[in-house]
């Protein structure tokens, strides 16, 4: 018989490095205490870093800078969890992740059909909050990025060099797809997603 650390050893390294979890990624290997106390005796180890409360990370490592940062959109789909709940990324973080602004935000806020939920790592926060349906529509999708990086900014900010930049980075393909978007997206942002799709 495998010892439950053994078991859940074997699933991490299975996920590769950089992977989050939560106790709840492991009890179909055993009780909730037994998963905690494992996973608590992995962390003292140092196979795995505990990043706060319930949440933990099987940690990336760079030869000379040590321990890396981890991977918000993993950490953020740990937080999730196993609810098939589905994330939009918002506020500065979209805009961050389309290339639109330099700065990574320290709190990152992920729109959620599940639990609001906050979380503090070292100096990073993430914020799950709980949104509307149509909100969620184009979860997934670089429609809902744009959405929601463009509401960020406000219709002042979206600049003609922020434009070229998005014609540059976004793959065709996807820019064609905003076209069927549309209507999910506010009126101000059709002539947006127009010209990106190429119109």
């Amino acid at each position: 018989m495998q010892t439950i650390d053994a078991k859940l050893i074997s699933r991490i390294y299975g996920s590769g490095r950089g992977s989050a979890f939560t106790p709840n990624s492991f009890l179909d290997l055993g009780s909730r205490a037994a998963v905690d106390k494992a996973l608590s005796r992995l962390a003292a180890k140092g196979t795995i870093r505990r990043l706060a409360r319930g949440l933990y990370e099987y940690p990336r490592e760079h030869p000379e800078l040590g321990l890396l940062s981890p991977d918000i959109e993993k950490v953020a789909k740990a937080l999730a969890g196993k609810d098939r709940i589905r994330l939009q990324p918002a506020g500065a973080y979209a805009t961050n992740l389309l290339g639109l602004s330099e700065q990574v935000p320290a709190r990152v806020v992920f729109l959620t059909d599940g639990p609001s939920r906050t979380v503090k790592f070292g100096r990073q926060e993430i914020q799950l909050r709980l949104t509307t349906p149509r909100n969620m529509a184009a979860a997934g999708r670089l429609s809902g990025l744009l959405m929601q990086a463009f509401r960020h900014l406000g219709q002042a900010h979206i600049t003609p060099e922020r434009m070229e930049h998005l014609r540059r980075t976004l793959p065709a393909k996807e820019r064609q797809q905003l076209l069927k978007d549309l209507r999910l997206a506010p009126a101000w942002m059709h002539p947006l997603f127009r010209e990106l799709a190429g119109e």
